[in-house]
């Protein structure tokens, strides 16, 4: 009497919407499952339904709709369960640490989002410069540019670049044309001189002291959070320039709001928010503020290259036992 095997479950919590049939592809390696629930208790019961449940593909839907990834989640999910794959470069919603002491690795899509990102940053860098938001709000009511005050070019400024990874690099080199006298850098980690590049690695308080303008791109963590205060802004420039494609709670918003009202800081290009997507009011209403909606992503090629990375790191955790793009806080837990 044979027993047969039972297959790897894959369950995708939300929707693939471009690579389809990579996704389809996954079906040589387990069984695909697709699901969204509409709450946690409904997502509890549908997992009783899924006992050799192998990998998550997790997207900020799916997060959002099971409220969150905790301990009580973690205890519903079967001994099956091996790996976390989610869709985004960013993952302080989850607790990697402690989901790692269980045995499950987790991954996420660092690379696929640089390009992306930084042209973001570009575009914030730029328009907090020139005036653009300003001037196209006054276009828009009748005036031809009368209103808004001349602004500032690029050239012989310096800029620098808090968190000089994947992202920080992209920005440093999309940067190169835009004549900076000078690009200077601050990580944690002062990186090896091939990916240093032309970017001089500077403290902390230099960087503030120096950057005409100030890019942010570092990880959301309890040692990033608010790095941005008052006490940080205070040794700034008098009227820098700040970009945020990182994440919000990098800034503390309320000094940043106070900081524009006294001309310490000139002008900020933002794409993400302290309590998104509840946006302070003053930001809302200031219009030396150039805002997006947390799009540094939002474009087909990108997602579609995101969507793909999960399906990777699924492929990879199957096939190896590994998956490609382990968060860096697990590296020594599943070397």
């Amino acid at each position: 009497m044979t027993i047969e095997k039972l297959r790897p479950q894959i369950l995708l919590l939300g929707t693939v919407r471009f690579a389809h049939e990579e996704w389809k592809r996954l079906e040589h390696d387990g069984d695909l499952i697709e699901f969204i629930p509409t709450s946690r208790d409904e997502f509890f019961q549908f997992l009783r339904q899924l006992p050799n449940l192998v990998a998550i593909y997790l997207t900020f839907a799916g997060y959002k709709a099971i409220g969150g990834f905790d301990d009580e989640v973690l205890n519903h999910l079967p001994k099956t369960f091996k790996f976390l794959c989610s869709f985004g470069a960013g993952y302080e919603i989850l607790d990697v640490k402690a989901i790692g002491a269980r045995g499950i690795q987790v991954s996420n899509t660092p690379d696929t989002v640089s390009d992306a990102t930084a042209d973001t940053a570009v575009y914030l860098m730029l328009g907090a410069l020139r005036n653009f938001h300003k001037l196209a709000v006054d276009l828009r009511q009748g005036n031809w540019s009368s209103k808004t005050p001349e602004a500032h070019d690029p050239e012989k400024k310096v800029l620098g670049i808090l968190g000089l990874g994947g992202i920080g690099r992209k920005i440093r080199d999309r940067s190169l044309g835009f004549e900076f006298s000078e690009i200077v850098y601050h990580n944690r980690t002062r990186l090896s001189p091939d990916l240093e590049g032309c970017a001089k690695y500077v403290s902390f308080e230099e960087l503030l002291a120096k950057s005409d303008i100030l890019s942010l791109s570092l990880p959301l963590n309890a040692n990033t959070r608010h790095i941005i205060d008052a006490i940080a802004l205070s040794k700034c420039k008098d009227g820098v320039f700040i970009v945020n494609t990182a994440r919000g709670a990098i800034i503390d918003e309320e000094a940043l709001v106070q900081a524009l009202k006294s001309g310490k800081v000139s002008s900020v290009g933002l794409d993400v928010y302290e309590h998104e997507p509840k946006i302070h009011p003053e930001l809302l209403a200031n219009e030396n503020v150039l805002l997006l909606p947390h799009v540094g992503t939002h474009s087909r090629e990108t997602r579609r290259a995101m969507e793909v990375n999960v399906i990777d790191n699924i492929r990879a955790g199957l096939t190896t036992g590994k998956v490609q793009n382990l968060v860096p806080e697990l590296v020594d837990v599943f070397e």
